[in-house]
């Protein structure tokens, strides 16, 4: 094995920039990320490009900001600690062709002429027979005049690793226990594809090995991807390190999380108004156990992470969940944070000097800021308009009990508990029967804040003609 001068624990997160992050790859960030906190460890960011045509770097730049407003900031990698470097995979090519060379230099890796119609037809025969599909080995045995005539009539060879039969790849995967693989049932598998560059398998664990990562906490969809790396690894002298295959995410349906079953990129919840304690608060508990499910800041989240925790059963995806530490998030910002949360519409609306009397009162009944809006609107506009069972109440009070409100107001303007014993007194009203209606009228809701603060944000003189509308 090579010498390695590493951090105890060194994880890394490995995205493909082909889109915008979604609930998938944030959680197995996030993951990557407590773990290596929990440790005092480092966590690596590694950009995966070699898919050329579709990787942008409008992509790259978008997944780093998402991860640094997430709090997800990496300790190497792009704009950090660059010792290993480069980190974009596109910009490693003559690493990999080392590599390459060799492999080839010892016999454990050889150009793959076959045409894809012809391992299609491979894999149907083996298929039919009731093997399982792996590749027959066809160019393996090709001679060096073969091979060069093939290159004469200008077919591109695929690279492929030679894999010795009758062995077994066993490792400890950190969730999922004890692996074993038989190397009969891999196959050679290609690792150069015949435009130059380098397979998954062959880039993703090179890079593990020369950038000296530790542990790899991935989706479990990779679990058959490690023995091939771990062979790879092994035939180069090079680190193997520590893999666990973290369940995978579904929908209420049980299928993979998707834009149908409620998936959304982090950059939606974001410009949705979803705050990042909140996201990074529930996806943690989605497939990790936590015995404390309070509102957690990151270092509390990593405190408490442990590899043990992980589940092996599909988590799934419950955005009530989601928007429960939605509501912890904003119970938990500071007031600066959250004026600035609410937007544009909210300062318009809201006159300065009411600023932090509006946040204390609606606080406790927002999750975005659209309901911000909405309450801003209900309590400053000049007219409100009633729908529904609002509407209901109000008409079922009927004008009497309104024109006692009006009463009870104009004697106790800025006494609630005063007014509202004079509106019972006056009405024979108690209870639901008389603090729905009350509620109707002022806001136009059935539920939300609490009356008191409510009415002194609306003023006395506004709450008046609201109730009096109806009287």
């Amino acid at each position: 094995m090579r010498a390695m001068n590493q951090p105890t624990v060194k994880t890394r997160f490995a995205p493909s920039p082909t889109g915008l992050l979604h609930l998938g790859n944030v959680r197995t960030a996030l993951f990557n990320a407590l773990y290596a906190r929990h440790t005092r460890g480092v966590f690596l960011l590694r950009i995966e490009d070699t898919d050329l045509e579709r990787s942008r770097g409008e992509h790259i730049l978008a997944l780093m900001e998402d991860l640094h407003w997430l709090g997800l900031d990496w300790q190497e990698g792009p704009e950090a600690d660059d010792s290993h470097g480069p980190y974009a995979q596109s910009q490693r090519g003559e690493i990999y062709q080392r590599y390459f060379a060799e492999l080839e230099q010892h016999g454990l890796a050889y150009p793959c002429f076959c045409s894809p119609r012809e391992l299609e037809l491979s894999r149907k025969t083996q298929l039919a027979s009731g093997r399982p599909p792996r590749y027959a080995g066809t160019c393996a045995r090709l001679n060096a005049e073969e091979r060069q005539k093939r290159v004469e009539k200008g077919l591109q060879p695929n690279l492929r690793f030679r894999v010795l039969d009758g062995d077994v790849v066993r490792f400890d995967d950190l969730v999922r226990g004890p692996q074993a693989y038989t190397t009969d049932d891999i196959g050679d598998f290609v690792i150069r594809r015949a435009d130059g560059n380098a397979a998954f398998f062959f880039s993703n664990a090179i890079d593990d090995a020369l950038m000296e990562v530790t542990h790899v906490l991935r989706g479990e969809d990779h679990l058959t991807n490690t023995p091939r790396q771990i062979l790879l690894q092994q035939a180069l002298n090079l680190h193997t390190p520590h893999y666990g295959h973290i369940s995978m995410i579904v929908g209420a349906d049980g299928a993979p999380l998707s834009k149908r079953t409620g998936s959304r990129s982090v950059r939606e919840l974001r410009e949705a108004g979803y705050l990042p304690l909140a996201v990074v608060n529930y996806l943690a508990r989605l497939g990790h156990h936590y015995e404390n499910n309070a509102y957690l800041d990151l270092g509390g989240l990593a405190r408490e992470f442990e590899l043990s925790k992980l589940g092996r059963s599909p988590a799934r995806y419950d955005p009530t969940q989601l928007d429960y530490y939605q509501r912890q998030a904003v119970q938990h910002a500071d007031a600066d944070s959250l004026w600035q949360w609410m937007g544009e519409a909210v300062h318009a609306l809201v006159p300065a000097a009411r600023r932090e009397e509006f946040i204390t009162t609606v606080r406790g009944n927002i999750v975005l800021p659209k309901e911000a809006v909405h309450w801003a609107c209900i309590i400053f506009a000049e007219t409100l308009e009633l729908h529904g069972e609002a509407e209901a109440l109000v008409t079922q009070a009927g004008p009497q009990f309104f024109a006692a409100a009006v009463a009870a107001l104009e004697a106790h303007p800025v006494d609630y508990a005063a007014m509202v014993e004079q509106l019972k007194r006056a009405s024979g009203a108690k209870g639901k029967g008389l603090f729905k209606p009350l509620r109707a009228a002022l806001t136009g809701e059935v539920d939300g804040p609490e009356l008191a603060p409510l009415l002194a944000l609306i003023t006395a003189e506004q709450a008046k003609a609201r109730l009096a509308r109806w009287a």
